[in-house]
């Protein structure tokens, strides 16, 4: 592609590259015409109130990824504006290892799935930060406290979203709620191992009989990009660039609509 052509396209250099090697940039574009937003439009924001669940995944500065799950009721994942995404940290097993992520790594991904009703997911990347419970409770003074203990919010993570797109229905299982007898009732083995705390996969019973966890030496991740040919390597830094001096010039306009609006009010 001519660089006069080139425009400026969300996603990765990554996956524009290995889209250009399978054939699929043409597919890929019509997709990041129509689907991806920089924001969460009305519907998106709707269908964030209703969900009880979430999957976050986070690197550490090394690029050495987690994934975990969040979950809470209706409306824990709270939509402050259509750029700002909340939800409460409650207290866990101490490790603190998507905390600890963001620390280092401010860029996340959250994915949201409906099984139950409209068989449909939401991705939300961007950037976060950790809020204390108090300084949220001033910032949003109509947070409500809930009456579960172990659903008091330590800490909150701001979402400042950069991405939001549509994870297709195809694949996704559609599944039935069990009620809140059907869940008490159910155990994870014959041993009796309740559904929280427990030893499910046996790793504490064996933990005296093996030796302690070594983490292995984290190399210095080189891109196959960064590997090639200096063409290649011109072509994708230009393109990262372009896409800096568009995300540059997107947040400029934002601040002059926002200073115009200001404005308007003492015209």
């Amino acid at each position: 592609m001519p660089a006069a052509d080139r425009r400026v396209r969300p996603g990765s250099d990554g996956e524009h590259e290995l889209q250009e090697r399978v054939g699929t940039t043409a597919r890929a574009d019509k997709f990041y015409d129509e689907q991806v937003l920089d924001r969460l439009n009305t519907r998106m924001r709707d269908f964030v109130a209703r969900q009880e669940m979430c999957f976050l995944a986070t690197s550490d500065r090394h690029g050495e990824c987690d994934s975990t799950f969040r979950s809470g009721p209706p409306g824990f994942l709270r939509v402050l504006d259509d750029r700002t995404l909340v939800y409460p940290e409650y207290r866990g097993n101490g490790v603190l290892a998507s905390l600890g992520n963001i620390e280092e790594n401010p860029h996340v991904g959250v994915l949201m799935v409906d099984f139950l009703k409209d068989r449909i997911g939401l991705h939300v990347n961007g950037r976060a930060r950790i809020v204390s419970d108090e300084e949220m409770r001033r910032a949003q003074p109509e947070l409500p406290v809930d009456s579960v203990p172990g659903r008091r919010a330590q800490l909150w993570v701001e979402i400042t979203v950069e991405e939001a797109y549509i994870h297709c229905a195809k694949h996704i299982p559609h599944l039935q709620k069990a009620s809140a007898e059907q869940g008490q009732g159910q155990a994870w083995s014959a041993g009796g191992f309740r559904r929280k705390g427990g030893d499910f996969f046996g790793a504490a019973a064996e933990a005296p009989d093996r030796p302690p966890y070594r983490p292995r030496r984290r190399k210095r991740y080189v891109p196959l990009w960064a590997q090639a040919g200096e063409p290649v390597r011109a072509a994708v830094w230009q393109r990262s660039v372009e896409r800096l001096l568009a995300v540059v010039a997107r947040r400029n306009s934002d601040a002059e609509e926002g200073e115009q609006s200001f404005r308007g009010w003492f015209c």
